[in-house]
């Protein structure tokens, strides 16, 4: 592992430096499975994709037919989805997801590896930003990472503590385990797919 000078994952340049030295054991290279067959027979509409990495999904779903933008605050990382996208480069945006605001109303957040990335005191802002961004009946749908190991990235979930965390805002509507996971998650990653709920 090259010797890293950032080691908080709250800051940009911790993505930088990790993107630059070409580290990046959580990328893996295409589209998982249950998600290229999700979108095969989803009805298409506005997606957001949060902390996107390499971007390898933003092409899948606008291949599909969304409305589709993916998100990172690490520039580097903008630039290696841009790389990866292609014609839907324009798509892709350096923005922090705390404060961003999407052109249209969102029907999808897709998570795969950011909550994971981010540490554990974190997870509540995230799943309230969720809940602010998708509206009554929106779907958040993706991989969640289920570890204990105190030490991250990537930071693991218990599950009664996602269950805990999410129960305010969404309902569990599908969970399957996942079978083309990469080394880092495998064995500890489930597709998820929640609801946002209506308000009382």
């Amino acid at each position: 592992m090259p010797d890293f000078t950032n080691r908080d994952p709250r800051t940009p340049e911790f993505w930088d430096q990790r993107f630059d030295g070409a580290f990046t054991p959580w990328d893996r290279g295409g589209v998982p499975a249950q998600l290229a067959a999700w979108l095969a027979s989803a009805p298409a509409g506005a997606a957001l994709i949060p902390g996107c990495g390499s971007g390898y999904e933003l092409q899948a779903f606008c291949a599909a037919g969304w409305n589709a933008t993916a998100i990172d605050f690490s520039p580097s990382a903008v630039v290696a989805a841009q790389r990866a996208v292609g014609p839907w480069r324009a798509r892709v945006v350096e923005a922090d997801f705390f404060a961003y605001l999407p052109a249209q109303p969102l029907d999808l957040i897709y998570e795969r590896a950011f909550l994971c990335a981010m540490p554990r005191d974190m997870w509540p802002r995230v799943v309230q930003r969720w809940a602010q961004l998708l509206p009554e009946d929106g779907l958040l749908l993706g991989y969640f990472f289920f570890d204990n190991n105190p030490k991250g990235p990537p930071f693991g979930a218990e599950r009664e503590r996602l269950l805990q965390l999410m129960s305010a805002h969404f309902d569990l509507e599908q969970e399957q385990p996942v079978g083309d996971s990469i080394a880092v998650f495998q064995g500890k990653e489930r597709w998820m797919a929640w609801r946002r709920k209506k308000a009382l």
